[in-house]
């Protein structure tokens, strides 16, 4: 297995770089932050910024916790990569995570400074201090139960007219191209930006009374639902569940009107509020 380290200081892109980067060298996987990820997947691992605190985020990035570490050891031995980036703001860092899953002496150790300009490692840097965001080099759909209810946004939103990627989160595409397309890791084009729980900007929190309103809202846009009897809201640790009872207008579908009203309170509680929704559940109180 050949072993690459990418390796800056906190803020300075890595993450944002790391995917072109694989693209480049033929780099099948990444480990970056808790996490094992490879062709566009988050394979193993617990995300260091879902941690209430900077400490607890350090040793999550380091694989301190023995069931954590386990289980990327795990996966490593079956998945058997050819090749993989580990990310790590120092060379110590990095040393401490490839022993830590029994990796071999790294084939290369690729510095921020060699990758990015002194301006993108600047507009990275502002991104990561003014708004408090970091960058994960997987899919917004991947990390939605590790993130349930976090600043959260892929990158692709953050596209011009154009089709080219903003300048956001890193400073733009560096000087690595996206490569042939061969590598795993370097076919997840998508990243995902998050606010981390220990982020200085404080805790994200969304009353419940928001989620009323959306159901509520729902249910009246719909034309089918006469009056919502009830509506409650069950949280998890990844996410929030929702329970319903409505009255329905007499319809002659109505099984198939309620699962309309359901996929659309999921999908509009989630891009409003960026809760996981596990569940919606809708019971008929009764039809009018």
């Amino acid at each position: 297995m050949k072993v690459y380290a990418l390796v800056g200081k906190s803020g300075t892109g890595k993450s944002f770089q790391a995917t072109y980067l694989c693209g480049e060298l033929n780099i099948e996987y990444i480990v970056d932050d808790g996490l094992l990820i490879g062709g566009g997947t988050v394979l193993a691992g617990i995300s260091a910024k879902r941690q209430q605190t900077k400490i607890g985020a350090v040793k999550t990035a380091l694989f301190t916790e023995e069931m954590h570490r386990s289980a990327v050891l795990e996966k490593l031995e079956e998945l058997a990569p050819e090749s993989l980036l580990i990310i790590g703001t120092s060379d110590e860092m990095v040393g401490k995570i490839r022993l830590r899953l029994h990796l071999p002496e790294f084939e290369r150790t690729i510095y921020i400074e060699e990758i990015t300009t002194e301006e993108e490692r600047k507009t990275a840097a502002r991104q990561r201090n003014e708004q408090g965001q970091h960058v994960i080099p997987a899919p917004a759909l991947q990390l939605k139960q590790q993130f349930s209810g976090y600043f959260m946004d892929p990158l692709r939103r953050f596209m011009g007219r154009t089709g080219k990627l903003a300048d956001v989160s890193g400073g733009g595409l560096g000087r690595f191209s996206a490569g042939n397309g061969n590598s795993s890791a370097a076919s997840a084009v998508e990243r995902t930006v998050v606010r981390p729980t220990y982020s200085y900007l404080g805790e994200y929190k969304v009353s419940d009374k928001v989620i009323f309103d959306i159901v509520n809202y729902i249910c009246w846009c719909s034309g089918v639902v006469s009056k919502t009897a009830k509506v409650s809201i069950y949280k998890t640790d990844s996410g929030i569940q929702i329970s319903a009872g409505l009255i329905m207008k007499y319809s002659a579908d109505v099984i198939a009107a309620v699962g309309r009203i359901q996929r659309r309170i999921a999908e509009e509680t989630e891009m409003m509020t960026a809760f996981h929704v596990e569940a919606v559940n809708i019971e008929i109180k009764g039809l009018k």
